[in-house]
């Protein structure tokens, strides 16, 4: 599975993003997908993550609410919509595949990374 990251940008502090995550493979139906970030000086931190039939998702406390996870197994496409951003949103985002049927938190638990996109939240 190859995943390209896409759709970060420069933002204010209350406005929108949604970020995109294509997949080639044919694994990617089957597969559990999450975002994840990074912040500078930072260890790399779970966001959301989403099942195989996007039936089921959890997100990180920080982002509950205000962040949503979808994914397009028609498109082999997992989004991220990111409302009402704010100042500590800002990080590299990084979408990962996980071959496997539950949905985790830990990134060791990933199989497979993009190479990221940045949001940067201004105040």
């Amino acid at each position: 599975v190859q995943l390209q990251a896409s759709g970060g940008g420069l933002v204010q502090a209350g406005g929108s993003l949604r970020l995109s995550c294509a997949a080639s493979g044919r694994t990617f139906g089957r597969s559990v997908m999450g975002w994840f970030r990074q912040a500078p000086g930072k260890e790399r931190e779970f966001v959301a993550t989403i099942n195989w039939s996007g039936g089921s998702t959890y997100y990180a406390d920080s982002v509950k609410g205000r962040f949503t996870i979808s994914r397009d197994n028609a498109k082999n496409t997992v989004y991220l919509q990111m409302n009402s951003l704010k100042p500590e949103d800002t990080a590299v985002y990084y979408c990962a595949a996980r071959l496997g049927s539950s949905t985790t938190v830990g990134p060791s638990t990933y199989d497979y990374w993009g190479q990221g996109t940045l949001v940067t939240v201004s105040s």
